[in-house]
């Protein structure tokens, strides 16, 4: 099984989920996506697969939410995911992929369905 987490170590809840993988036997491959964002046709993979809208994947307490005027519902798809890849604070975390599977670690135990 090839499990990847987007991660940032930061994160209490991205955290929890690498540590419920580990527990489960599972060593992932760790993308720190601030540092290495996945790309737009990345992003709108993610997307699709969760059944989710780029709003609803985004941070919006984030200071780049705000400035970017992202809560413009006049905004696409193409334009939202373009920005999340400029700005990766944006991305709700972590995503966890295994094979053509993912989800969102929130709560961690959600990534359980895919694996």
């Amino acid at each position: 099984m090839s499990v990847t987490i987007y991660h940032n170590p930061r994160c209490n809840k991205s955290r929890q989920t690498l540590q419920l993988l580990r527990d489960r036997g599972i060593e992932p491959q760790i993308v720190e996506y601030l540092d290495t964002p996945p790309d737009a046709k990345t992003l709108d993979r993610f997307l699709t697969k969760l059944g989710m809208e780029p709003r609803e994947l985004m941070r919006r307490k984030e200071a780049p939410y705000k400035a970017l005027e992202l809560a413009d519902t006049s905004l696409d798809r193409t334009v939202l995911i373009a920005a999340m890849v400029a700005n990766p604070i944006l991305i709700e975390r972590p995503i966890v992929v295994n094979g053509d599977k993912v989800a969102l670690g929130r709560p961690p135990e959600s990534v359980l369905e895919i694996l």
